[in-house]
């Protein structure tokens, strides 16, 4: 993670105004000429300890990280081979397939319905005659 230097430069930049002021209003009410006062030595005392500290920090930031250390993987013994399977015995009969005389096609089953309709009209038919 960064070091954090966004605060420091925010402070320096409070600290550089309140100088400012301080300097301006001595040099309007007594004049270029008079020593800095208390309040600007205090005030760049302050500056300069902050920009000391963000000179610091700024020097860690490049400084190398410490990194993690890389995970190894320790190796898995081999798995034993397993035994092989007894072979299984064929069976004694092997299924027997359908007949034809059981499967019905399906032409077959339309020309069986198609007749039994046929048989149907016919024997109504025959009843209605007689």
């Amino acid at each position: 993670m960064p070091i954090r230097t966004a605060s420091l430069n925010r402070q320096i930049h409070k600290t550089g105004a309140r100088l400012h002021l301080a300097m301006v209003s001595r040099v309007h009410s007594q004049g270029a000429d008079h020593p800095a006062s208390e309040q600007e030595q205090a005030l760049l005392e302050e500056r300069r300890l902050l920009k000391e500290a963000r000179a610091q920090r700024q020097a860690q930031a490049k400084l190398p990280k410490p990194k993690a250390a890389k995970l190894v993987k320790e190796a898995k013994p081999p798995k034993e081979p397993k035994a092989p399977k007894a072979a299984k015995e064929p069976k004694e009969k092997p299924k027997a397939a359908k007949s034809a005389k059981d499967h019905i096609s399906r032409a077959e089953k339309h020309a069986k319905k198609a007749e039994a309709l046929e048989a149907a009209k016919r024997a109504a038919k025959k009843s209605a005659k007689t």
